[in-house]
């Protein structure tokens, strides 16, 4: 074993080669280790040695003769895959060489077929063609023979059903079958056309139409002659067969469009029977509303625009009671007294497209147009229901020339409206003076009459058709505010030495107005919508930053922003000089009330009946006149933030300059809280129900200086071991919870220390 030993501390690895020394000598220490008992287990280690070598030797002999044996496998499949690919690359050159000899002999046949086939597909196109002529022949013939035999109805359905054709054969590259095909559909048209035509106008007469009287005037229309039934026969029956006619109507009329700078929406045309009703009521408007008639003149557009809401308003009941019903019958998704009305407004979109180039450059006719035209959407859009999405006059205002204009003018006579309504003798002065429950904003006439114009521009612009119109006028309206803003405060600065007048405080109810009214309209959804808008536009523009889109985005902010912010400022700065005036007079007034010698006013048990200081009257009896005044002056918002703005400069100036600045015996503490307590707290006592909370400096210190001896030399104990850092004792409160146990939450604790040092009495304690 030594041996061993001394053999294993020799025995190194070897590790760049298989180190079969290493391995055994690891071996023999892990099977047998260094205890010579375990030299018994030789034997049976030897055995199982012997056995594995057996084994792993008949393991080496079954794979040596196996392998061999495989590899003769895969090499005979190799040589047996060659030999197949060599038999096919012999056979793929045999059929190559066939293939290419049969097409040399077939390429004179291929070439001989090419031209029969081509030769067939050209026959078969004539075929086709003549199959075509043949079909629309046919068709012709038909309508030809209905209309012998008087059966206009199925002579109208063979038309419809040739238009169909004609619209099926418009990919055709066969101009000659095209024009065909369209001069039949046109030739039978204007026969069924004129004949039917006739008819209905024939029916349309013995009904009395068009009705140019109201309603109740209409001589036959809806009443019921002995003969109604049949003349309504007639009418549905020619109207049905007129809709067959629409198809072919529409491909041969070509609808009058107006010029491509009038952005109009798209619109199907007006179905047939309906245009033939609306000839002789266009005949009437052409003749009056062109030309040189008397009825035609620029300064009276509410002559036509009234004059189609009232054909519109006659005709209502009878399409909505028997043209609607025909139509429904006939399964047209058309409404018959929107269609009337839609060619109707037609009309007007002419007239005012030929009109405003005239009338642009003169400002008192284009703003009458806008506001006649204005007042005709109204009662076109909620008395008679028209659609939003059908072209309107909004599209034609909306044309670039005639947009600026308008906003141009619409700039320019605003501005003079707030010209005249600040210099008017009234401006400053409420409407509603004498209706306290009305006059609770105290508004100037002004600023009523400012808003009151903002919210007409906003009903003028917001059925514009466009989000981008829309936003050009909300800049208008912004621009204007800001205007107004300025306005009111070069006012003010004239006002600006007599702070508490009545016009200063006019401009600062006005400008408050103001921004309320522009925060109520921020959360209107019209306005929302804006604002939806401009967050697109100015995203596309890049002219925001991330920031600034995300607040518009999140509805953090809204389109009126920039001017409440300017205008919150500006009552702020009113607001701030306002008080500063009343707190100058207060301190003036206070003068006599700072030189009270309290160190050596009587006790209270000396006087029968506490009484206010008379050097505090002043101070009190300006401050009442001042917030009696203001508050008939200021609105209750603006004279709340008033009161409290006043209130804490009072508050920090009787603590500081008053309290702070002298000494108190006990009849001077006394009669400061008597003075603050029930004279200067109840000041204010109508503006809320805890008005000391508003002074909390007079009144903690109040409460300081009135505490009692024993409670006081207690407090200035506990207070001088918390600046000394001594351990409280088990039953000693700490100072924060000794001063919230006596009410005092404001004061800190070095300014109680100073109280308790301004108290005249304390005992001798010894110390």
């Amino acid at each position: 074993m030594a041996s061993i030993a001394v053999r294993k501390k020799e025995v190194t690895r070897d590790l760049d080669h298989c180190d079969i020394p290493y391995y055994v000598s690891e071996f023999v220490e892990r099977e047998l280790g260094s205890d010579y008992d375990s030299l018994g287990k030789l034997d049976s280690l030897i055995e199982k040695l012997s056995e594995n070598k057996k084994h792993l030797e008949e393991q080496v002999l079954t794979v040596s003769s196996e392998v061999p044996k495989r590899i003769q496998k895969a090499l005979k499949n190799a040589e047996d895959s060659k030999k197949s690919l060599s038999q096919l690359l012999e056979e793929e050159t045999v059929l190559s060489e066939s293939i290419s000899s049969h097409l040399l002999k077939a390429q004179p046949w291929m070439e001989d077929l090419d031209v029969l086939i081509g030769q067939v597909e050209e026959i078969e196109r004539h075929l086709a063609y003549l199959e075509w002529i043949s079909r629309i022949e046919e068709l012709s013939d038909s309508i030809q023979q209905y209309l012998l035999t008087n059966n206009v109805p199925e002579a109208a359905s063979t038309l419809a059903f040739m238009a169909e054709l004609d619209i099926k054969l418009q990919e055709s590259s066969c101009s000659h079958l095209l024009a065909f095909v369209r001069s039949t559909v046109k030739f039978w048209h204007k026969i069924l056309k004129d004949k039917l035509t006739s008819d209905f106008e024939e029916v349309l007469a013995q009904l009395r139409w068009p009705f140019v009287g109201p309603p109740q005037s209409q001589a036959f229309g809806l009443a019921a002659p002995a003969n109604a039934p049949e003349v309504y026969n007639s009418l549905e029956m020619l109207f049905c067969q007129l809709l067959k006619l629409q198809t072919s109507d529409e491909l041969l009329t070509k609808p009058k469009q107006l010029p491509e700078k009038y952005p109009l929406p798209p619109s199907p045309p007006i179905v047939l029977p309906i245009q033939i009703m609306l000839n002789p009521l266009q005949k009437r408007f052409k003749y009056h509303f062109t030309g040189n008639k008397q009825t035609n003149v620029l300064n009276k557009p509410e002559w036509y625009l009234t004059q189609v809401l009232m054909w519109i308003g006659n005709h209502l009941k009878f399409l909505d009671d028997k043209i609607q019903p025909i139509l429904d019958k006939a399964g047209s998704s058309v409404n018959a007294g929107l269609e009337f009305s839609r060619a109707l407004v037609m009309l007007i979109l002419e007239k005012l497209a030929a009109d405003i180039p005239c009338l642009l450059y003169d400002d008192t006719l284009f703003c009458h147009l806008v506001d006649e035209v204005l007042l005709f959407e109204r009662e076109l859009y909620s008395v008679h229901g028209y659609l939003s999405s059908f072209p309107s006059c909004m599209h034609i205002l909306s044309e670039e020339s005639c947009f600026q204009r308008w906003l141009t003018v619409e700039k320019k006579f605003a501005l003079q409206k707030m010209d005249s309504m600040l210099s008017s003798e009234a401006a400053w002065i409420s409407q509603y003076k004498d209706i306290t429950d009305v006059d609770e904003m105290k508004v100037p006439d002004c600023a009523e009459t400012f808003m009151t114009l903002l919210l007409v521009i906003t009903d003028r612009y917001k059925n514009l058709p466009t989000a981008s119109r829309k936003l050009q006028f909300l800049a208008l309206q912004k621009e204007l505010v800001d205007d107004f803003r300025i306005r009111l405060t070069q006012v003010m600065k004239e006002e600006t030495r007599a702070s508490l007048g009545f016009r200063y405080c006019a401009i600062l109810n006005a400008v408050n107005y103001i921004a309320t009214v522009l925060a109520d309209w921020a959360d209107n959804v019209f306005f929302l919508q804006l604002q939806q808008a401009e967050l697109e536009v100015r995203a596309e523009s890049g002219t925001m930053s991330q920031l600034q889109l995300g607040q518009l985005a999140s509805m953090e902010s809204s389109v009126f922003d920039d001017m409440i912010n300017l205008l919150e400022r500006l009552k702020h700065d009113m607001l701030t000089r306002q008080v500063d005036h009343v707190f100058r007079e207060v301190k003036d007034a206070a003068k006599l009330y700072r030189k009270e010698r309290w160190l050596s006013l009587p006790s209270q048990a000396e006087q029968a009946v506490m009484s206010l200081s008379s050097s505090a009257c002043p101070m009190l009896q300006t401050l009442r006149d001042r917030l009696l005044q203001l508050e008939q002056q200021l609105c209750h918002s603006l004279f709340k933030i008033f009161w409290q703005m006043l209130a804490e400069k009072v508050d920090l100036y009787i603590y500081q300059e008053i309290i702070m600045a002298n000494h108190f015996n006990e009849g001077g503490a006394a009669q400061l809280q008597f003075d603050m307590s029930r004279n200067l707290f109840p000041l204010f006592s109508h503006y809320c129900k805890r008005p000391e909370n508003y002074f909390k400096h007079i009144k903690e210190a109040c409460i300081i200086l009135n505490l009692n001896i024993g409670s006081a030399l207690l407090l200035k104990d506990v207070l001088q071991s918390a600046s000394e850092n001594e351990p409280l004792k088990p039953s000693q409160p700490s100072a924060t919870a000794a001063l919230n146990e006596l009410g005092v939450y404001k004061l800190a604790q070095r300014d109680v220390e100073i109280l308790l040092s301004l108290r005249a009495s304390w005992p001798n304690t010894g110390k």
